[in-house]
């Protein structure tokens, strides 16, 4: 269980969840795991968990809201500045809002979580992820984007909003994000896989009551997110949707190239994050 010994991992909503266990089990595996998380006491209480748990004292926090544009800045350049290079970059931050919510820059929050905030991230830390011999990039996705719709017109849902719309429309764009990334990245160092977790009884939604004894557990969700981080298999693997550990097709809609083209301006022009063509 040492296979990832000196790797580092970067992991995002690390303090709950499958974030929480999906820190653990790599730090269990022997990687510097370092935490991002938007609230400084909880990632505190949750960094020292992982270090009792583990023994693996090379877990660190760094703190930053990522629905904050000017935030994800600060933490990828925390980041650079305390940290040689990134092996493994794990977007899983999430949140569900049963009312419509919007950011400090003003951007509907779900969107602003699951998609500005790792396309940002991703563009500020290339420079760290070009310097590991071979990184990773793991995005947590869901099987909802089947039920979401890209909507130029009304991205933010400022016109009519849904909780699970929004919800399947932001996870749209981070597979949309993937696919796109790894064409971008193509005969580089650097792999861009995303992944539906299962359905996981976490803290970003509010389940019935009746619901929740079918919801699998943190510790399960975690499994395919680890995988992609630390599989001998998927080495050069890339642009691929994951589920259970086994490569599955996401939705037409998630395959588009021309949603994928546009999607990628809009990340452009509100995170002002230029990527070479």
């Amino acid at each position: 269980m040492e296979q990832m010994t000196g790797k580092l991992c970067l992991v995002t909503g690390a303090n709950s969840g499958i974030g929480l266990a999906t820190a653990t089990k790599l730090a269990r595996m022997g990687a510097h795991v370092v935490m991002v998380c938007r609230d400084a006491a909880r990632g505190e209480a949750a960094r020292d968990q992982i270090r009792q748990l583990t023994g693996n004292h090379q877990v660190d926090l760094l703190q930053a809201d990522l629905a904050d544009l000017s935030q994800v800045r600060g933490v990828a350049e925390d980041y650079q500045a305390r940290y040689p290079r990134l092996d493994v970059l794990i977007h899983n931050a999430g949140l569900m809002k049963k009312r419509r919510e919007v950011s400090a820059d003003g951007h509907e929050l779900q969107l602003a979580v699951h998609f500005l905030a790792p396309f940002l991230l991703t563009h500020a830390l290339r420079d760290a992820l070009e310097a590991a011999p071979a990184a990773r990039v793991v995005s947590v996705a869901s099987m909802l984007h089947r039920f979401g719709k890209l909507d130029f017109d009304d991205l933010h849902a400022a016109r009519r909003y849904s909780m699970w719309r929004q919800y399947g429309a932001s996870k749209l764009a981070t597979i949309v994000f993937t696919y796109e990334l790894a064409r971008r990245l193509e005969n580089t160092n650097i792999t861009a896989n995303c992944l539906h977790p299962g359905v996981i009884g976490s803290n970003i939604e509010s389940n019935p009551r009746w619901l929740r004894p079918f919801l699998a557990s943190p510790e399960t969700g975690a499994r395919t997110p680890v995988y992609l981080a630390s599989s001998p298999e998927l080495e050069g693997v890339t642009g691929r949707y994951f589920i259970a550990c086994s490569p599955r097709d996401s939705s037409p809609a998630s395959r588009n190239p021309a949603v994928a083209r546009q999607l990628w301006q809009v990340g452009e022009d509100l995170t002002g994050a230029r990527w070479p063509t």
